[in-house]
């Protein structure tokens, strides 16, 4: 039996993809080993968010060549669409697919013989059209399943190369997406978390919306807990959030992409809504919802961001009821329009504002995570051993340990929050 390993950088949708492109593999005959061992096919699926894209892709080609000389290299994801010449000058790599070929790796290659020239095949985003459903599997050994519902981008953010690599926005019938839910219900997850690109964009074109959505999924049995993976804030109604907290399969967990605090740098950027509207979402989740958990995406370092506006975004951040943030330094990326924007922020400068707002995050995190000791969550616990204890999330995305008991894997039971740990909550089963 030929064996296949798999590589991905990224976001929870690239895993969700690689998930799905693995299952073709099997249904062939391929047994999936991990990446590092020896295989006889590998293939990387590529990001290209950040200026690591290139250096990620090398030494994971390097990596899997060490084990496997003879392994047949295919790199494919949104770094693959955007750089392929790039790529191709990698050592070992025998195929290069584009965003709409990668989940037709079968169209394009035979018997997986490696013959030391590499083949490139890329169609432009103008023409990716189509919407491929994907998930996690069984084989990710994961109690939540990532779906992916939404593909590509409408945006035309000026640091941002998802919409160059994605093409335009796209999405599934809901049948589509409740067909699919189902049969993850059937494998035994107990919760769904719906990804993509701009997942609140979710069937703007084709005459539905996410609320919708979401209302079918909760009708699945088996499906326990539906988590949104994020949402900007223009895309989220007052109604939706009603909601969304007063529902009880749909997490109180929101992951609402800021940017920047300054009202400036988000023109500059030409994001979609500004600090006021932000303020309000914010305000309006903890007013209907105290326990809920908010999540925000910040970008510092953007061309332009002078220290008053760094520090006007620090404030705004800290004056808010925010859980915890995903801090990114600004990169340039080719072909986007901030690349041209004059005034850069030194590197030094980017990593002393990001290493500020990641310690901002950890105490607003031990914050949130503190205001919940003495009360009681339902906590879906997952396989993750370490140190003799086990782990799960709360739907407030809590993460919580107990002592390791392997029958709670995949169970959901009631958990007393008893202290904080190393940003981790303790739990107490709370017994009937």
């Amino acid at each position: 039996m030929k064996k296949v390993s798999f590589y991905t950088v990224g976001c929870k949708l690239n895993f969700a993809e690689t998930s799905t492109i693995g299952e073709e593999f099997k249904k062939r005959g391929f047994e999936i080993v991990e990446f590092g061992e020896p295989s006889d096919v590998c293939v990387i699926n590529t990001c290209s968010v950040t200026e690591y894209a290139d250096r990620d892709c090398r030494r994971a080609v390097r990596k899997a060549l060490k084990v496997s000389p003879n392994a047949f290299i295919i790199v494919t994801g949104c770094y693959a669409q955007l750089r392929p010449d790039e790529i191709a000058q990698i050592e070992g790599v025998d195929l290069i697919l584009g965003s709409n070929e990668k989940f037709k790796i079968f169209d394009y290659v035979g018997d997986f013989q490696k013959n030391y020239h590499t083949q490139i095949f890329i169609s432009p985003v103008t023409e990716t059209n189509e919407f491929y459903i994907a998930s996690s599997t069984p084989a990710s050994d994961r109690t939540r399943a990532f779906l992916k519902v939404q593909d590509g981008c409408d945006y035309n953010c000026s640091y941002c190369t998802i919409p160059l690599a994605r093409g335009g926005s796209r999405s599934p019938e809901i049948a589509v997406v409740v067909e699919r839910a189902k049969t993850l219900a059937q494998l035994g997850y107990k919760e769904i978390v719906l990804s993509g690109v701009n997942v609140g964009d979710y069937g703007r074109k084709i005459g539905t919306n996410l609320f919708e959505l979401v209302k079918e999924l909760e009708k699945i049995d088996g499906i326990e807990r539906i988590r949104i993976s994020s949402i900007e804030p223009n895309l989220l109604s007052e109604e939706m959030i009603d909601y969304f907290v007063n529902s009880e399969k749909i997490c109180n967990h929101f992951h609402i992409p800021l940017q920047s605090g300054s009202d400036e740098i988000l023109r500059k950027m030409r994001r979609r809504y500004n600090t006021t509207l932000y303020r309000k979402r914010i305000e309006y989740i903890k007013e209907k919802d105290p326990e809920a958990c908010i999540g925000a995406d910040v970008i510092v370092g953007f061309p332009g961001e002078t220290r008053e506006h760094f520090e006007t975004t620090y404030n705004f951040i800290n004056d808010l009821p925010i859980s915890y943030l995903h801090v990114f330094t600004y990169s340039e990326r080719p072909n986007t329009d901030a690349v041209n924007l004059p005034d850069k922020v030194s590197m030094d400068e980017r990593h002393r504002r990001s290493e500020m707002l990641r310690n901002l995050s950890l105490k607003k995190k031990n914050s949130f995570y503190r205001q919940m000791i003495g009360k009681v969550f339902d906590v879906l616990w997952e396989s993750e051993v370490k140190d003799g204890m086990m782990f799960g999330f709360t739907k407030n995305y809590v993460k919580v340990k107990i002592k390791y008991e392997p029958s709670l894997v995949n169970k959901i039971t009631p958990v007393k929050i008893v202290d904080v740990e190393d940003l981790v909550a303790v739990g107490e089963i709370v017994k009937d």
